[in-house]
């Protein structure tokens, strides 16, 4: 027996994450059920502002595909950060007044909310004001600060990591959207939210890597919530019909007067989708895509120069180091405090702790990286660099020597953006020549580029599931406690510039 349901959507992604353009994306999301996806174009528009944007919008319309695109409500993330472009009140409320705009992005400058910053309020009164809802991003805030988020008109978060934080809004009246990305992944943590709270929840993937998006999407988290003994229509609920109803999406629910949005299936216990269809059109039949691979233009930014071994050294000053520590699967680190290890009076690497050199350097303009340490990434050889790193999009790189860092760093220069695992004897490059974030090419064979990165990445010793998305969000500074932007080592509770020494003043 075949059964039909509705198809399902992705409550809160950033495209540009896949390493593919909208378009690419939808071939690979469409063999798993996925028919619509909120799409927050922030990364791109923090590379190339609104005619970014504009970008994913018009390529997105290439395909049969539901793309529900917002307006980024934090380009740049923050002023401690370099970034492309600015996107002020006035030039969101331009795009907020776009029907092809459907929401305001997530606000990611909580701070900028609890303290009334006045250009992040006038972007929500224009929300308001053409009706369009709000997206939050408030990983620990709580209490009185919480509810002055809220109370500013923001009405989701996908940044929750346990039950009391999740519980706590849900009854300020946020919906809470559950994410399984390939570096944040909260499905265990808060899942049993959706026997109690239905109606709150949605399932999303925030940032998944093309390897992963050939594998599943929102299909996986279906799965695992039914095989919990979770009520098959409450899964339903959250993999389609609320993030529908919350932002008012044309996406066909199965009524009489929908389009034809839907997949079919063999079993309602373990949903796989056999066919997709769109506006009621066969978009993906049995793990194949009926949509057809285009070709698209490459617009970018990218102006870093190529960098030197003294850019990269750091003098012993006989203190102890600030080191940042990555968490698997998480995008909060922790912030430590360790004697360092130098040699000829330089601070190195320290392979057999697992403390390693991290740079971000400045892709915008020609100006000296910035340098600091982390732990937990394991590499025993080479070095990872990446130009996707959240969300100013400059490069990151972690190594084990100077040297190490200086030729994969260069790589991305030369390519003009990508991702690369990099060692003398071997270096898998992924071109992204799309605003440094997104290839040009089959989304298939770029998934499988990828798979051969991370592998490399692996086998140099990384212990981390996902080690290009984790290096991605070491620059992420609204996410606590420790981060490192292009301007220098960054201290998120205390929201500024801190020095790499301990009991130093940045």
């Amino acid at each position: 027996m075949r059964y039909i349901m509705p198809g399902f959507v992705d409550a809160h992604v950033h495209i540009e994450s896949s390493m593919l353009v909208p378009s690419e994306f939808a071939r690979l999301a469409t063999c798993h059920g996925t028919v619509a996806t909120v799409s927050d174009p922030h990364e791109i528009a923090n590379v190339l502002g609104a005619e970014g944007i504009r970008y994913m919008i018009e390529n997105g319309k290439k395909v049969p595909f539901k793309f529900f695109f917002g307006a980024p409500s934090c380009v740049p993330s923050t002023a401690f950060e370099t970034a492309g472009s600015v996107l002020d009140a006035p030039a969101v409320e331009q795009l907020l007044a776009s029907d092809d705009i459907h929401y305001l992005s997530e606000v990611m400058n909580y701070p900028g909310v609890i303290n009334s910053d006045s250009d992040l309020m006038a972007k929500i009164k224009a929300a308001q004001k053409y009706g369009k809802p709000i997206d939050g991003h408030a990983p620990a805030v709580t209490g009185d600060a919480l509810q002055k988020y809220v109370g500013a008109g923001i009405t989701t978060d996908h940044e929750c990591y346990d039950i009391a934080g999740a519980l706590e809004k849900i009854n300020l009246g946020m919906k809470i959207l559950i994410r399984e990305g390939s570096a944040a992944q909260n499905f265990d943590d808060l899942i049993p939210l959706l026997a109690s709270h239905p109606d709150k929840i949605m399932f999303c993937s925030d940032d998944k890597h093309p390897d992963e998006l050939a594998k599943n999407h929102i299909d996986h988290l279906v799965k695992r919530a039914i095989e919990k003994g979770y009520d098959v229509m409450d899964v339903l609920k959250a993999a389609s019909l609320n993030a529908v109803k919350h932002y008012k999406l044309n996406v066909g629910l199965l009524q009489p007067g929908d389009d034809a949005d839907f997949i079919v299936v063999d079993e309602l216990r373990n949903p796989e989708a056999r066919q997709t269809y769109i506006k009621g059109e066969l978009v993906a039949e049995n793990g194949r895509s009926n949509i057809h691979y285009t070709e698209t233009e490459t617009p970018n930014c990218f102006k870093a120069h190529f960098i030197h071994s003294e850019d990269l050294f750091v003098s012993d000053k006989g203190k102890r180091i600030k080191v940042i520590e990555c968490v698997d699967n998480q995008l909060i680190t922790k912030n430590l405090t360790v004697e360092p290890n130098v040699e000829n009076g330089a601070l190195v690497s320290d392979v057999e702790r697992d403390i390693l050199k991290i740079v971000v350097v400045n892709r915008y303009q020609p100006t000296r990286p910035a340098v600091a340490f982390i732990k937990g990434f394991g590499l025993k050889r080479g070095a990872l660099a990446s130009s996707v790193a959240h969300d100013s999009h400059n490069i990151v790189a972690v190594g084990v020597t100077d040297s190490d860092i200086l030729h994969a760093v260069n790589l991305l220069i030369e390519h003009g953006g990508g991702v690369t695992a990099y060692c003398n004897t071997q270096m898998v490059v992924v071109p992204l020549p799309v605003a440094g974030l997104m290839s040009n090419e089959d989304g298939f064979e770029v998934a499988e580029a990828y798979e051969n990165a991370n592998a490399l990445a692996h086998h140099l010793g990384s212990t981390l599931y996902a080690p290009f998305m984790t290096l991605a969000f070491m620059a992420l500074l609204v996410i606590p406690e420790l981060k490192i932007s292009d301007q220098g080592l960054f201290d998120v509770k205390q929201f500024g510039i801190t020095s790499l020494y301990e009991d130093t003043l940045a």
